[in-house]
């Protein structure tokens, strides 16, 4: 049965009130609308939904703008941290600028101490009997979240120190608040190792950071920082996170807190694996065999990874998957005429009947987006030649026919000038307003900063 996702900040008062109108709608028992209401958004019973919502709502991170009477320390804080909304350099820049100008910031705040990594003056907090572990600035964050959010120009070892200081002292190495309320926690570890859609940058000392709060406990099966780094070419994070148990146990403290919507690590696996294929991540898809990874059988689509290479022109991928033992598989005519397409094979692609190029069309109308946000410019010129609509809309991070942008908003986005002069000569429309945040191809590129872009579109 589907289920429907909660609301970014589910209210448990308005989800008592939906149960007791199912109870009256349908004529069942209050018991019973309630399980019915649980089981609709994925949980397995009522008690196990009050419980991840009164989790979500106890340490939710909403980001929200600064309040008038803000401190120069929690200003500083806002713009020095990564919050994954507002997140441009220009924003750390203004927060270096900040400590030169009042170089006396961390004195009252354990808080800045702690994100500039200034163990003399987190020595001189945790003395005075300041906690390591209680909320504090503008976030309400533990100070060792601000640390690893941080993004400043500090010190190797000033920051392992400051991180051990507050580890010793009673911080959480575990712990993490729910972006915008949603169910998987960026968690300290998730802000050490950065990443994500926006390509937030990582710690200046990443790596060394992370394998600090892994040895005082961190749990390596962490979702959100598997999310992150999965858009990266980047194997450090994956293999230290390997190293320190990556992929075994139960998921540690935040899947026993929610265990109805965090991942177990196996599953958690699987879904970069699947991210890993179908976008031709071979190095690590390597990494995740030799880490006992199951990279044969079918993956959440019920298509094995083999097939799903095949299906997306991924021919060297597909090479790997049969050296890694996957069994040989067939694809259809009009799979295999795609397939082709993706891989830029000019042959097959010519030689395929009417029909074939026709039904393509007909299931995959905006397989120009895919093709455009893979950079495959010698596929989009063969399906430019077979017809395929220059202004049709998809998705450009998944092969999904979801009506979200044009090919032309994908070459923005990529920074494929390119692409872009390609399509605008086969007729895209830099006009065409994509469907989820009502851009054009202008719009895309002054959000992306590609100024050498806006010139195409008039």
């Amino acid at each position: 049965m589907p289920t429907v996702p909660l609301p970014e900040r589910p209210d448990l008062g308005q989800l008592r009130k939906q149960a007791k109108e199912i109870r009256s709608a349908s004529g069942s028992t209050l018991t019973e609308a309630q399980r019915a209401l649980a089981q609709r958004h994925g949980f397995a019973s009522w008690p196990r939904l009050v419980r991840h919502v009164e989790a979500i709502n106890a340490r939710s991170w909403i980001y929200t703008d600064a309040p008038a009477d803000e401190t120069l320390a929690d200003r500083f804080l806002r713009l020095a941290c990564l919050n994954f909304a507002e997140d441009a350099p220009e924003r750390r820049a203004e927060a270096a600028r900040l400590l030169d100008e009042h170089p006396d910031l961390s004195a009252p705040s354990i808080g800045v101490a702690a994100a500039c990594a200034d163990v003399s003056l987190l020595r001189q907090h945790l003395s005075a009997g300041v906690s390591a572990s209680e909320p504090t600035g503008p976030y309400g964050w533990p100070p060792l979240m601000y640390l690893s959010y941080a993004r400043l120009d500090v010190g190797l070892d000033d920051t392992l120190a400051a991180a051990r200081m507050l580890l010793d002292a009673g911080a959480d190495p575990n712990d993490g608040r729910f972006f915008l309320g949603l169910p998987t926690p960026f968690t300290v570890l998730t802000g050490a190792l950065g990443g994500g859609e926006g390509d937030q940058p990582p710690h200046p000392h990443s790596i060394a950071l992370a394998r600090v709060l892994l040895a005082a406990g961190a749990d390596p099966n962490d979702g959100q920082t598997l999310y992150n780094r999965m858009f990266s070419e980047r194997e450090d994070a994956y293999e230290l996170l390997f190293a320190f148990g990556l992929g075994r146990g139960d998921g540690g403290p935040w899947r026993r807190l929610l265990p109805d919507l965090v991942d177990a690590p196996q599953e958690s696996l699987r879904k970069l694996l699947a991210w890993a294929v179908l976008h031709d991540q071979r190095q690590r898809v390597e990494l995740l065999a030799r880490n006992g990874v199951d990279v044969l059988s079918p993956l959440g689509t019920g298509i094995t990874p083999l097939e799903t290479a095949l299906r997306n022109g991924h021919r060297e991928m597909a090479d790997l998957l049969r050296r890694l033992g996957a069994a040989e598989t067939e694809l259809d005519p009009v799979d295999a005429f795609i397939a082709a397409a993706l891989a830029g094979d000019e042959t097959v692609v010519r030689a395929a009947p009417g029909h074939v190029v026709e039904a393509a069309r007909l299931a995959r109308p905006g397989l120009l987006v895919w093709a455009v946000a893979q950079r495959r410019a010698n596929a989009v010129k063969l399906l430019l030649s077979k017809g395929f609509d220059v202004n049709a809309r998809a998705r450009s991070d998944l092969p999904i026919e979801e009506p979200w942008q044009t090919p032309l908003h994908a070459a923005v986005e990529a920074g494929d000038v390119e692409l872009a002069r390609l399509l605008l000569e086969h007729g895209a429309d830099p006009g065409i307003r994509d469907h989820r945040f009502d851009g054009d191809a202008r719009n895309w590129a002054e959000h992306f900063g590609h100024t050498d872009m806006i010139a195409l579109f008039g």
